[in-house]
């Protein structure tokens, strides 16, 4: 099944997390995404941090030529600095929500989705918005098993 599921609103606790933070081009989203998920690999378990839940990806602004992005994992405690890993945090209170169903590829039309349903819904969409990677993808799955919830909370 591609696709998504439907929109709703949710009221989202605020998390800790360990990120890796850069602007990047989409050509080089997929490289970045794959070495900030070795470096957060190496220091969440050097310094034995609980993770809480599956990976993210928190875009800042609007995508242009660059994406500026933090990509990470919520824990239960702040991590340390250790090479390009850092403290950081998602947001809580009211967010629009939708569940994406399929290839990475589809997300764009899935986002397109969930901003024409804030604004029909006369919600203000914020500036920051993530992808909860739900299903870890791996080189041998079926694309169409990937779930991805997206998280846009609303503008103050």
């Amino acid at each position: 099944m591609t696709g998504a599921g439907e929109p709703e609103l949710v009221e989202l606790e605020p998390a800790t997390t360990a990120v890796v933070r850069g602007v990047v081009t989409w050509a080089e989203l997929r490289d970045f995404f794959d070495a900030s998920f070795g470096a957060l690999a190496r220091a969440v378990e050097a310094q034995r941090i609980t993770l809480l839940g599956p990976a993210f990806g928190l875009y800042h602004g609007n995508p242009g030529d660059t994406l500026d992005l933090e990509v990470g994992f919520p824990t239960a405690g702040a991590v340390r600095a250790e090479g390009d890993v850092v403290a950081g945090s998602l947001p809580g209170g009211r967010a629009a929500r939708l569940t994406h169903h399929g290839s990475f590829d589809g997300l764009s039309g899935s986002w397109t989705r969930l901003r024409t349903w804030m604004r029909e819904q006369g919600l203000s969409p914020g500036a920051d918005r993530w992808e909860t990677y739900v299903t870890q993808p791996s080189p041998d799955m079926d694309p169409r098993e990937l779930r991805t919830e997206l998280s846009w909370p609303l503008a103050p």
